[in-house]
């Protein structure tokens, strides 16, 4: 089993025992009514989000490593190698952003996780609302600054809403950085607001790699064929098959 594949099954069922990756009948923001669901507000014990801070910094590391070297989140690697994946990252990016709600936790646990393997970023949030008292700022933490690049940590992207928005924060408020990178635990691989899927659409549009821990379609491979060190998931077919047809409709091209 590839390194990646490894990855991602220990994710997934790190997901399903955490009531995070739901099975059913889901009604989305764009309206569609989705054979599942990814919840990241399931995570509830220090444990949980430990964990999922080192999928993040796992998901980081290996971005910047060739497909074949991927590793595991157990993965035992040099010092050496760590600090020069440490550097790459560096050369790419300054700035881990959340956006609010569930983007605030994300970035800052992963921000956390890299400082314990040497990378200390910086991290940054925004406001759902404008507050009229106290400090006011729309953006909070570490402000960008102009040539800031940044990295986005987001749960999942199904229309890039989230990228967009945050383009437009950084041009309301005049800050002359740029959005790079994006980080996702799922990629639900649908079209954006064209033939191509978000994700590709977010990379043809402003130049942003998206990368994601598992997929869909990985989805898919996990209750196809569950590795048996993997928690089963009742009726899996039944979710791979209408997974399927979601796809076959909403699917990029």
């Amino acid at each position: 089993m590839s390194a990646r594949r490894v990855l991602y099954c220990e994710f997934l069922d790190f997901m399903v025992e955490s009531g995070a990756l739901l099975f059913g009948e889901f009604s989305l923001k764009s309206g569609r009514i989705s054979p599942y669901f990814i919840n990241t507000g399931e995570y509830k014990t220090g444990l949980q989000l430990s964990k999922l801070g080192d999928y993040y910094a796992k998901l980081i590391h290996n971005s910047f490593r060739p497909e074949e070297k991927a590793g595991a989140v157990d993965e035992v690697i040099s010092d050496d190698e760590v600090a020069t994946i440490n550097e790459s990252i560096k050369s790419k990016f300054s700035v881990l952003f959340g956006p609010a709600y569930k983007g605030i936790p994300l970035a800052t646990l992963t921000a956390a996780k890299l400082a314990q393997s040497g990378l200390d970023m910086y991290v940054s949030f925004d406001r759902k609302e404008r507050k009229d008292h106290g400090e006011g700022e729309w953006i909070m933490g570490y402000y960008p600054q102009t040539g800031d690049r940044i990295a986005i940590i987001e749960d999942v992207t199904t229309a890039g809403t989230s990228v967009r928005a945050m383009i437009s924060l950084l041009e309301e408020l005049n800050i002359d950085a740029k959005i790079v990178s994006l980080y996702i635990s799922v990629d639900r691989m649908e079209r954006g607001t064209g033939d191509v899927s978000a994700v590709m659409q977010l990379k043809q549009e402003f130049g942003i790699d998206v990368h994601s821990i598992a997929t869909a379609a990985d989805i898919i491979d996990y209750l196809e064929n569950t590795p048996e060190n993997c928690t089963p998931v009742p009726d899996a077919m039944t979710h791979a098959a209408n997974m399927r047809k979601y796809l076959d409709e909403y699917g990029a091209s």
